[in-house]
């Protein structure tokens, strides 16, 4: 099932996608809901963020090809880092890149959406009922900030540096989600999340004995190799199968946004 978020007019509205239609649906997609039988068909909606998380808890270098291309060792324990919620934007939004910045990579990433209020899973905890299924994410860096600051937050907590979309895909295996990152229709980067060195499950469970996970957080489980800079003006496709595409362009501020 691939849950959408979307506005219809002046309506924000949750649907189920069947074919080319949006289903509307009643209740809570992380508890009890119903389905709609009056759909909309999706060309004549905007897509939104899927979810509006509390919080975007990123995990640093999990493929080992990923570390080995920054020059980094590999980690001992998921190293982990947060994105703030108004990095925040949806499907077709524009990644905005700021005057502070020379050089913003875009880092293709499957990601986790928590269904229900976690905390203290232990290692033999089943995961399935608290996740309630997978999506795209771009998680962009300003990568020159990132090696002067040595820690992450600046360098990928700016507005537009956290893309998610284009829905919610449940049901599907975490160990063999295949990712590929497109630059302006070139493939840029390919991986599968069988090559995660702390795989799906294992990160769910350490990281709610570290901060409770709430309905709709977001965990970014890593990217692969291929990480590059982009220029205003490009487009980054991020293409999981099962899931779908998340397509942001890049732009630089206009002149009343500027500081």
């Amino acid at each position: 099932m691939k849950i959408y978020r979307f506005r219809y007019r002046k309506k924000v509205l949750q649907g189920v996608l069947k074919e080319e239609f949006l289903f509307p649906i009643s209740g809570s997609v992380f508890g009890d809901f119903r389905i709609g039988t009056s759909p909309f068909p999706i060309s004549d909606v905007r897509v939104l963020p899927p979810v509006l998380p509390s919080k975007i808890i990123g995990i640093g270098r999990n493929y080992r090809e990923h570390a080995q291309e920054l020059g980094n060792p590999l980690p001992v324990e998921p190293l982990i880092f947060l994105k703030p919620p108004t990095a925040v934007i949806g499907h077709l939004d524009a990644v905005v890149q700021p005057p502070s910045s020379s050089r913003v990579d875009y880092e293709g990433e499957v990601a986790v959406v928590i269904r229900k209020k976690t905390r203290q899973l232990r290692d033999d905890d089943p995961v399935d009922e608290a996740v309630l299924g997978y999506t795209c994410f771009n998680d962009v860096t300003a990568r020159d900030l990132q090696t002067k600051d040595v820690q992450f937050t600046r360098a990928k907590g700016f507005d537009t540096f956290a893309a998610i979309g284009p829905c919610i895909a449940t049901g599907l295996d975490p160990a063999a989600l295949r990712l590929k990152t497109f630059l302006n229709g070139k493939l840029v980067q390919s991986g599968t999340t069988a090559n995660l060195i702390f795989p799906i499950p294992f990160l769910v469970r350490y990281l709610s004995r570290i901060m409770t996970l709430n309905p709709g957080d977001v965990i970014a489980t890593g990217t692969p190799a291929g990480v590059g800079p982009t220029a205003p003006g490009d487009r980054v496709d991020v293409q999981i199968e099962g899931i779908g595409v998340l397509s942001n362009t890049f732009t630089r501020p206009s002149a009343k946004e500027d500081p």
